[in-house]
Order: C-alpha cells, then sequence, then structure tokens
C-alpha cells in the first residue's frame, strides 16, 4: 500500500519519499490507521526489522500541536543506541516539520545538554529507562501530560532488568495516555503490562506470536565442543560472502573467538560490554561500512546494532532463553530477503533445541558440517565469479598489458588458469587436505557422551575464569598448536600505558608485512612493553618490516630476548637494514 493511502500529511510525505520509502510493510499498514483514528491502546507483535518506527512514528507527528510546548509524546527504548536510532528516524521524518522539537536522552554522556533542552520545551522524548527517570526525579522532564507513550522493544527492555524504572514511569505518565507496546514476542512479563497499564489494548500480530520469519532458514550443526570453533570457521569458508553476526554468551567467549578469527585472517571484531563507548560506536560504524565481514558480541551488546542486509546469525553459544534466539535470527531475513540461522551445539544442547522450536513454531533441522572438498570447491567457484564479474578499466591497464603479455607468454591458457586459480586457492587447499569429518561418532550409551561434553564444558569455563585473570594483567594465551611449530620471542615498546590490546598487535603484524598468513603464538602485554611469539619461519620478515614501523604514532623499537637463533636471525636482518640505508644515502647524495 503506498503511504499516501494511509493518511500521511503531505509534508511528511515528502520527507519519507526522499528517504526512499515507497510502499508501506503490514505492520505499518495497520498501525498507522489506528493511531491516527485514536483507537486507543495497542500491542504490536513484530520481529525486529519489520518498519516498527516508521509505524509509530509517522502518525505521532501528525498527532504533534506545535503550539503547545509541552511534551506531548514520549516513546521509550532499552539502549541508547536504539534511543539514538529512533530520535534520527524521527527526525528525518520530521524534515519539514519545522516547529516540532524532539530530543534524545540516554545515559553514558553528558547530562547537562539534555536538561537545556528540555527546559527550552520540547514536543517529543525519545528516552532509555535510566536517563529518564533521572531527569524526572530533578523535576526536568515531565510527562504527566503526554497523549501517547510508545514501548519499543518491550521485551529486550524487561529483559534487560527495566521493570521497577518502567513501573516508576507509568506512575508518572497520568491517566489519559495513549499506550502503545510494540515488541518481537510475548513473554509473560510483556504480557503483565499489558494487563497492569493499557486499556483494553488491541492487537496486532505480524507473522504469528513469538513466531520466526518465514524468510529465515533454520539449520543446526551438531558437533563435540570441543570442534565448535573449527566448525565455525568451516562454515564461514562455506560462505565466502558471509555478512553476519556471531553470537556468544559471554563477554569472554565473545573476546575469545574474535582474537581467534582475526590471528586466522578473517575480516572480523568483538562487541562486548567490555568495550567503552567510543570503541563501541566504532566497530559497529565499521560493521555497517562492511569494513569488517563479521561480528562477535554479545546479546546485550548488539541489541543497538540495526543492519538489514546481514545474510547469517550463528549461534556459536545458544542463549538461554528462547526469546533471545528469535531476537537474534531476527536480524536477517529483513524486508523480505532470504536469511540464514545457524547453530553450533554440542551433544548436550539438542533438548535445548526442542525449546526453541516450540517458540519459534519452525523446525531447525539438523545440517552436516561442510567437508575439506565441499568448502575448497565453493571457494574456488567463489573466486571464478568474482573474476568473471570484476569491472575492467581498459583504459587504465591498456599502458600494462604489453607488458603482462611478455611476462606471460610462455604460459599457454591452461596453464596461465591454473597459476591464476592458485595464487589465491593454494592456502585452502593446504589448510583442508587432509581435514576430519567433525560430526560426532554416537555411542550406544549416548550419556557417556553427554558426560564427556559436560566435563569438558566445565574444565573449559575455569579455563576462561583463569583467561578472566590473566586478561586483568594483559595477558592472552594462544591456543595449543596442532602441529609442531617453532615460535620465537619478539619484544616491541608498546605496552599497557599505550592501551595496546592483542587484537592491536595482530594488527600490526598484518599491517606491517602486509600478511594475514603469519602464525603467532603466545601474547604478553606488560606496562610498557609487549611479548609476541611469531613462527621461525616468518621471523626474520616480521623484524624487518616492524623495524621503524609507526604504530599509534610511536616508532616500533624491537629487542630478541631469551633466544639464541632469535638473536641471531635479528643480527642478519639488522646488518641487512643498515646496508638498505646506507645504499639508499649513497644513491640520494649522487642524485
Amino acid at each position: 500500500m503506498e503511504f499516501s493511502e494511509l493518511g500521511i500529511n503531505e509534508k511528511v510525505l515528502k520527507a519519507i519519499s526522499e528517504l526512499g520509502y515507497e510502499q508501506s510493510t503490514p505492520i505499518q499498514e495497520q498501525v498507522i490507521p489506528h493511531i491516527i483514528a485514536d483507537a486507543g491502546d495497542l500491542v504490536a507483535l513484530a520481529q525486529t526489522g519489520t518498519g516498527k518506527t516508521a509505524a509509530f512514528g509517522l502518525p505521532l507527528l501528525e498527532k504533534i500541536k506545535p503550539e503547545e510546548k509541552y511534551t506531548q509524546v514520549l516513546i521509550l527504548c532499552p539502549t541508547r543506541e536504539l534511543c539514538l536510532q529512533s530520535y534520527n528516524f524521527l527526525v528525518s521524518y520530521a524534515k519539514y516539520l519545522k516547529k516540532i522539537k524532539i530530543v534524545a536522552v540516554y545515559g553514558g554522556v553528558g547530562i547537562q545538554q539534555q536538561i537545556s533542552e528540555l527546559k527550552s520545551g520540547v514536543h517529543i522524548i525519545v528516552a532509555t529507562p535510566g536517563r529518564l527517570l533521572d531527569l524526572m526525579k530533578r523535576n526536568i522532564a515531565d510527562i504527566s501530560r503526554i497523549n501517547y507513550f510508545v514501548l519499543d522493544e518491550a521485551d529486550i527492555m524487561l529483559d534487560m532488568g527495566f521493570k521497577d524504572e518502567l513501573d516508576a514511569i507509568f506512575v508518572e505518565s497520568g491517566v489519559h495516555r495513549q499506550v502503545l507496546l510494540f515488541s518481537a514476542t510475548m513473554p509473560a512479563e510483556v504480557a503483565a503490562i499489558a494487563s497492569g497499564y493499557m486499556k483494553n489494548p488491541a492487537e496486532i500480530v505480524i507473522g504469528g506470536k513469538n513466531a520466526g520469519t518465514d524468510t529465515i532458514e533454520h539449520k543446526y550443526f551438531m558437533v563435540h565442543a570441543r570442534d565448535k570453533y573449527l566448525a565455525l570457521k568451516r562454515l564461514v569458508d562455506f560462505h565466502p560472502e558471509i555478512y553476519g553476526i556471531i553470537f556468544c554468551r559471554t563477554r569472554i567467549s565473545t573476546q575469545e573467538i574474535a582474537e581467534k578469527m582475526i590471528k586466522d585472517g578473517y575480516d572480523a571484531e568483538a562487541l562486548h560490554g567490555d568495550l567503552s563507548q567510543v570503541q563501541r560506536e566504532y566497530v559497529m560504524q565499521k560493521f555497517r561500512e562492511k569494513n569488517i565481514q563479521l561480528l562477535i558480541a554479545t546479546d546485550v551488546a548488539a541489541r543497538g546494532l540495526d543492519v538489514d542486509d546481514l545474510t547469517h546469525i550463528i549461534h556459536y553459544d545458544l542463549p538461554d532463553k528462547s526469546e533471545i534466539y528469535s531476537h537474534r535470527s531476527g536480524r536477517t531475513g529483513r524486508i523480505g530477503r532470504k536469511g540464514i540461522s545457524y547453530a553450533i551445539i554440542n551433544l548436550k544442547e539438542k533438548n535445548k533445541l526442542k525449546y526453541i522450536e516450540r517458540f519459534i513454531k519452525r523446525e531447525i533441522t539438523e545440517a552436516k558440517v561442510p567437508g575439506g572438498r565441499e568448502i575448497c570447491e565453493h571457494q574456488l567457484m567463489h573466486l571464478i565469479d568474482r573474476a568473471k564479474t570484476v569491472k575492467v578499466d581498459y583504459e587504465q591497464i591498456a599502458p600494462y598489458m604489453p607488458v603482462i603479455e611478455e611476462k606471460l607468454a610462455s604460459l599457454d591458457r591452461e596453464e596461465l588458469l591454473q597459476h591464476f586459480v592458485s595464487l589465491e586457492f593454494n592456502r585452502f587447499l593446504t589448510y583442508y587436505k587432509n581435514s576430519k569429518d567433525l560430526s560426532p561418532v554416537l555411542s550406544r550409551d549416548n550419556s557417556r557422551e553427554r558426560s564427556r561434553d559436560l566435563s569438558r564444558d566445565k574444565s573449559r569455563d575455569r579455563n576462561r575464569d583463569r583467561s578472566r585473570d590473566n586478561s586483568r594483567d594483559g595477558r592472552q594465551r594462544s591456543s595449543k598448536n596442532e602441529d609442531s611449530t617453532q615460535f620465537l620471542d619478539l619484544s616491541i615498546n608498546l605496552g599497557k600505558q599505550d592501551r595496546i590490546t592483542p587484537p592491536d598487535l595482530i594488527g600490526l603484524i598484518n599491517q606491517s608485512t602486509r600478511s594475514r598468513h603469519i602464525k603467532i603464538g603466545r601474547i604478553d602485554i606488560n606496562m610498557n612493553t609487549s611479548r609476541i611469539q611469531i613462527e621461525e619461519s616468518s621471523f626474520n620478515e616480521v623484524v624487518e618490516a616492524l623495524d621503524d614501523f609507526t604504530f599509534k604514532n610511536r616508532k616500533i623499537q624491537i629487542k630478541i630476548e631469551g633466544n639464541t637463533r632469535g638473536k641471531k636471525n635479528e643480527r642478519k636482518a639488522r646488518t641487512r637494514r643498515q646496508a638498505a640505508r646506507k645504499k639508499k644515502k649513497k644513491d640520494s647524495s649522487y642524485s
């Protein structure tokens, strides 16, 4: 349906047309007329990404009386990111409604600017519960006369523990307001709000209560607990164009998986609660702009991230609540696109899937982790497709073609294709050459198998506790090497005082050597220095690349300690560098 058919005024229609809005979504078609007609309280259930913000935002702008200088609409959001997201949408919708004033109030930033804006008089407040309650206690935010009270992502708000704040805000919001509750799921806590604070609310359900969207394909992969990371890598390698979020249960596992993936050459970053707000926004922006392909995140940290074109959601750890699985999966398959939700589980988690299936009213089908041959075939075809569809700038490359043709003249067509394929493809062939099948072989006594996985999980949790203590000292241990790789120690003049992290050091080596395939062992970060283990075969390359390299405005200084071979290699490298400098100086003097 066209937005013009829903009763939206011309100025708002002009603004949303410039934003590219043409056809309304199902939830917008039902919610917008309900609000415009003042048809009473409303509970609207729909998955994330179905257009809920426009569903309540567009008609509420119609209801504002600009000449009345009091707060007429309150929109409550669970996180600062969602708060800012809703605020930005509303501001863009109201582009040509110059007299309507909208303000966002949220924690994590200075409160004085928000106080000043509220004192000047606002029509719409978009807020997080904690900061709004603070401003209400200071008698700055007055919501006693609001006409419309919107609870956006109500299930997330309650899941985050805002029940007491919501109760206090409802008490102060008066009795003449229309309550509009939007949620992806309808757990008992949301139903309690509907019955306790709303008057005979109408209910609009898009896709069925607590149902997964039809555009999402749900699969699970069962492996031994010890093989979960290997399975994750295979799934990512099997989908070369993946753009998705990998969900972990804890901050520690999120950081661990992110560090492993970065170390193994993937475009990945971690997003969790230990990051500062500046770091969070930086990572989220990189992900939105597709400068990174994979985001490894906790549920809470990812709640402010709104991206429409995710291809995959991977549940590295299943959540404790079925509602959270539904929220995670709903981040893909948006706006009619196809999406994929993968769960990597061990034997003891099979029963948890049954509860999730009942909740989302969808079957989660079992699939086998791809084998090495399948992965190599997918990667090869992806490479060929990229080469076939790449845009060729004939004018730019024309001057180089004679030299290129001369250099490749000795290769016939078949040899040229083989060399081209091998250039990018050899590392996958080598890595997966003797790869094992990750599917668990079930014994007759499944309970014995489950108990083994349970003991492994407990052991892993104990190791994580120790890792937490180590990380406070800035020490990160690498995973055990399955091969017999020899490592040499390298010390550089960056440490805790430089706010350096293991991913920073891995990035430094990747950046300086222009390679993502150097094996790195243990990383120890001290106050002024960091010690890194580098595989012996790449040691000279790393030493030469880091010498006099500048990172975070610091010139890198190298020190080789405690290893005769390392010192010998470093002396050789230093001699070569000195010779190169003398030659450069000599050449410049002649010129």
